[in-house]
């Protein structure tokens, strides 16, 4: 990795480096927290967990090759070179800083309250139609998993797709400071973190602090829809270039037509260009995704046959509105997380379904002080979309129950999962199309797990 030798790492981090001197010219090969994924040449990142400290590992990481690690301890007699800091994350931070400011490399910057990992998605599969493109993996959105992200680009990736979660204030001014992006891209301004950042007023300051730390030359490629969003006149002296569907924006979508859960036809007019392309993923909001896509397309100088390739080669990831079919059933998987604006989403998109729907709705998490009208609102909205069977389970999911009871279709609640599955497959039918959806620690990917077999 260009610069990282195990000298500059120290210096960079402000630790010491204790081990062999004539290694300190040595650069690493790459980065990681998992000791059990460690490789030839890697430097080790000792993280001290609630169960688990990544130093008890130090000793089996140098057997597998591990160039040096991290640690906030003295060492004796270590197997290998270590650099002593006070904080491993906040090195971690400092590493993927120092290493993102030698880097050639176009980072794209997303974030918003729903929508950051499909536009991610979304926007990759156009850029691989013509260039070298790296993607934020998995969860790896946070104050840890995004310098791991940046400290994965080689020098063969020409952009990075980066994906910035955050849940309280300060937290985007951090990951921005590392990832110094060259485009943003923010999908909306929503009630999620309300917990922490109090109402939408507090999320759009929160998500803008990107901004403080974008290149002076950036990008910036917003939801014209979302009433907060508007707002924004210039970053940095540049006009940012909105998109949207209900308002007249410099893209916005002209005619689109839903093809139930197989996808949505849509005629896209970018200033004085149309564009018509299939989204092969459901759902009104996968429009806004792809005109986010559309404009970074053709910012990096793509033609639209190559944005429209790419768009048509889009596929879900699991938990991310991933749909199969198993035992005469559709399944809907969108159990990674929740909140009332993906809820509400989703449940647009099981109402496309043919045959009958069924919810499988859990608890949303950090909601503050809201919680309970905003799951009350999701019940409401599974009426209004006449979804035919609600099933409710949680705790504050009880309130979705009762606004889900303001509708005609049928409407069961489960205190807990566990009391739920032991009816599932009694409750199922053949031919039914099945949404399940629940903040991540409801952990109902186990639903989704046995709905597969």
């Amino acid at each position: 990795m260009r610069g990282l030798t195990l000298e500059n790492i120290a210096k960079c981090t402000g630790g010491i480096y204790v081990g062999d001197e004539a290694l300190k010219t040595k650069e690493i090969t790459g980065v990681e927290k998992d000791s059990r994924l460690i490789e030839e040449g890697f430097l080790y990142l000792p993280f001290v967990g609630a169960r688990v400290d990544g130093h008890d590992f130090i000793d089996q990481v140098f057997e597998k090759g591990a160039l040096a690690t991290l640690s906030e301890k003295d060492l004796e007699q270590c197997k290998g070179p270590y650099i002593k800091v006070e904080s491993v994350g906040q090195a971690l931070k400092d590493l993927a800083e120092f290493y993102r400011n030698s880097l050639d490399c176009k980072i794209i910057g997303i974030t918003g309250s729903v929508g950051k990992t499909s536009t991610k998605e979304i926007i990759a599969s156009v850029l691989n139609e013509k260039f070298r493109v790296l993607k934020t993996e998995g969860n790896y959105n946070n104050e840890i998993g995004m310098p791991l992200t940046i400290l994965k680009i080689r020098e063969n990736h020409e952009i990075a797709v980066i994906e910035m979660g955050i849940s309280d204030f300060e937290e985007m001014h951090r990951l921005a400071k590392v990832a110094r992006p060259d485009v943003c891209v923010i999908t909306n301004i929503g009630t999620c973190h309300l917990e922490n950042l109090g109402d939408r007023d507090g999320v759009f300051r929160a998500k803008t602090e990107m901004f403080d730390y974008a290149k002076e030359d950036c990008f910036v490629v917003l939801n014209g829809d979302d009433d907060k969003l508007r707002n924004v006149q210039e970053v940095h002296g540049n006009k940012p270039v909105f998109f949207g569907i209900e308002t007249d924006q410099d893209v916005k979508a002209l005619e689109y037509s839903a093809n139930g859960i197989l996808g949505t036809n849509v005629k896209i007019q970018y200033y004085d260009q149309t564009f018509e392309t299939t989204i092969p993923i459901p759902g009104f909001h996968m429009i806004y995704n792809a005109m986010a896509a559309l404009c970074i397309g053709v910012h990096f100088g793509m033609n639209l046959e190559e944005i429209d390739a790419g768009i048509r080669k889009l596929r879900a990831i699991s938990g991310r509105n991933n749909i199969f079919e198993n035992k005469g059933r559709i399944v809907i998987d969108d159990c990674y997380n929740a909140n009332p604006m993906s809820m509400e989403a989703s449940l647009k998109v099981l109402a496309n379904a043919d045959g009958r729907t069924v919810a499988i709705l859990g608890d949303m998490f950090e909601l503050g002080t809201e919680e309970e009208a905003l799951h009350y609102h999701v019940g409401r909205v599974a009426a209004r979309e006449n979804i035919d069977l609600v099933i409710c389970i949680g705790t504050l999911s009880k309130k979705t129950a009762e606004g889900a009871k303001t509708g005609s279709g049928e409407v069961l609640y489960f205190e807990t999962k566990e009391a739920f599955e032991k009816q599932m497959q009694d409750l199922l039918k053949d031919g039914d199309t099945v949404l399940v959806k629940a903040s991540n620690g409801m952990k109902f990917s186990t639903i989704v797990a046995t709905l597969k077999e």
